[in-house]
C-alpha cells in the first residue's frame, strides 16, 4: 500500500507500507506490499509477554494489565499503575531495567515539566509498564530480579515460546529492544496470525479484555495508536519502527511502514480495515485525522497524508 503525502494539491512525498490481513485459520485474505517482510516484533507482542507475566504468577487487577501490555503514554495515571504493579511485588521503580527517558506523548512531558519534574527517569519509558510485570512475576517465582533482561533468563525463555506458537515463526535472531528487552524477529503474516489468535483464544482472555477494555492506558488517546484502538473493539498494539498489530473475531492485521513511520502504518491498518469493510462509517468519519494525516502550510490545513489507489492481491 502507498500513502502519499499531498500538500496543495500536488505529491510531495510518497510512503510504502505492508499490510497483511488472516482469517481464522491463518491464511492470508487480503495484502498489500510485502506480506513475508521481516522485522523485528519490538512492542507489538507486548500483550503476549504480559501473558507470560500473569501464567508466572503475577497478580495484576485489569487496569495493572492494561499498563503491563502498554506502550503508554506518561501521564499520572499510567505512572501510578506501573507504581502499583511495583508496590504489589514488594518493590520499587528503582528496579526498572528500562532506561531513562521523558513521556512518549509530548503533552505528558509537557505536564511533568509544569509540575516541576526536570529529570527523566526509568519509570517515564513507555515500556515501563512491561517492565514491571515482568519484576512481578520473578518475585512470584523467585526469579533473580538483576537479570530480568538476559535472553537466557526463565521469563524470556517462556515468551520466545510462546510468540513462535502464536506465529508460526521461528523467532529469531532476536535482538535488544529500545527498552532493553530481548526482541524476536519475524514477519508480516506471523504477527497478524497472533492477533488472530489473541482476539478469541482462550489463553489471552485476561490480555484481550485489558486492551480492549482500556485502550487509552495501553497507548494514549491523543496518539494515532489509541484514537484507533478506541474504535476498533478488539486488541490493538503497535511497535517501534512504523508497526502495528489489530486482531477481532479471529481476523488478524498487521501494518509495517517501511520508513518506519507511526502515524503512517496507523494510517494504512485504518484504511486496510476500510476497504475489508471491518470498521462502520461512523468509526471510520471518527478516525478521518487517523486515517487522512492533516498536512499544515502557515499554520492552516493545506493537504493530507493519505492512500493512493493500487492493486490487492488476494489468496
Amino acid at each position: 500500500m502507498r500513502l502519499a503525502t499531498i500538500r496543495s494539491n500536488e505529491i510531495e512525498s510518497t510512503h510504502d507500507v505492508s499490510v497483511v490481513a488472516v482469517d481464522e485459520k491463518g491464511h492470508v485474505v487480503r495484502s498489500w506490499g510485502e506480506p513475508d517482510i521481516h522485522f523485528y516484533y519490538r512492542s507489538a507482542i507486548k500483550p503476549f509477554q504480559a501473558t507470560v507475566t500473569l501464567e508466572a504468577g503475577a497478580s495484576l487487577t485489569p487496569e495493572e494489565l492494561a499498563v503491563v501490555c502498554a506502550s503508554h503514554g506518561g501521564y499520572p495515571i499510567h505512572l501510578g499503575l506501573v507504581q502499583s504493579v511495583l508496590r504489589g511485588a514488594g518493590l520499587d521503580d528503582t528496579s526498572l531495567q528500562s532506561p531513562h527517558a521523558w513521556p512518549r506523548d509530548p503533552a505528558a512531558k509537557d505536564f511533568l515539566i509544569a509540575a516541576g519534574h526536570r529529570r527523566m527517569r526509568r519509570l517515564y519509558h513507555n515500556c515501563s509498564g512491561k517492565h514491571s510485570g515482568w519484576l512481578a512475576a520473578c518475585a512470584a517465582q523467585g526469579w533473580p530480579l538483576d537479570s530480568y533482561l538476559d535472553p537466557d533468563h526463565p521469563i524470556q525463555q517462556r515468551v520466545l515460546t510462546l510468540i513462535e506458537d502464536v506465529t508460526g515463526v521461528e523467532p529469531s535472531p532476536i535482538g535488544v529492544d529500545g527498552c532493553g528487552a530481548p526482541t524476536p524477529r519475524g514477519n508480516l503474516i506471523g504477527l497478524a496470525r497472533a492477533f488472530g489468535k489473541l482476539s478469541v483464544g482462550e489463553r489471552f482472555t485476561r490480555a484481550r479484555s485489558a486492551t480492549q477494555r482500556f485502550p487509552a492506558l495501553v497507548a494514549s488517546n491523543t496518539l494515532p495508536d489509541g484514537q484507533f484502538a478506541a474504535w476498533w473493539g478488539g486488541p490493538v498494539k503497535v511497535g517501534a519502527q512504523g508497526l502495528i498489530a489489530a486482531g477481532r473475531h479471529g481476523v488478524g492485521l498487521a501494518a509495517k511502514s517501511h520508513e518506519g513511520s507511526m502515524p503512517i502504518a496507523v494510517a494504512a491498518i485504518v484504511e486496510a480495515v476500510r476497504r475489508l469493510g471491518l470498521i462502520s462509517d461512523i468509526a471510520n468519519e471518527a478516525l478521518i485525522d487517523v486515517a487522512r494525516i492533516p498536512v499544515f502550510g502557515g499554520g492552516r490545513r493545506v493537504g493530507t497524508v493519505e492512500p493512493l489507489l493500487d492493486r490487492v492481491s488476494a489468496s
